[in-house]
């Protein structure tokens, strides 16, 4: 099942009341991944794949990054990113301390993640324009 998939109201719900509720690292790396500022590429905040929600999300590269602070477990997150490896996402996963005190380097490799995936083809939500969808 991937992102585009029926998901759980309640966990829709939990995506939502978490963007109200974003810790300041996130709002960090926030500032610079919304509105397409990394190089055109455009991210999700707190999104749902499966059931499961991620930190940020860049959907034409199936790229997920994560922002763990002091209660992350490395076990289960390492259970977590095989499971979404498996049906082809990837994970970037920085501490809070990366984001506060080496942002430009958490941001570079973000974007050199981006440049050197694969477009996700066709695009899984294109526009009702047809935007995003290979012409022949």
């Amino acid at each position: 099942m991937g992102s585009n998939m029926a998901q759980s109201p309640k966990l829709l719900g939990r995506a939502k009341q978490m963007r109200h509720e974003t810790t300041p690292f996130e709002v960090i790396l926030w500032r610079h991944l919304s509105g397409s500022k990394l190089a055109g590429f455009k991210f999700r905040r707190q999104h749902v794949i499966d059931n499961r929600i991620v930190d940020f999300f860049c959907p034409a590269k199936n790229l997920i990054i994560e922002v763990d602070g002091d209660t992350h477990d490395p076990e289960k997150d390492a259970q977590r990113d095989e499971a979404l490896n498996a049906q082809n996402y990837r994970t970037l996963r920085f501490t809070n301390l990366q984001v506060a005190n080496e942002l430009e380097a958490v941001l570079q490799t973000i974007l050199n993640s981006c440049t050197d995936a694969p477009e996700r083809w066709p695009h899984p939500n294109p526009s009702p324009e047809g935007e995003g969808l290979e012409t022949e």
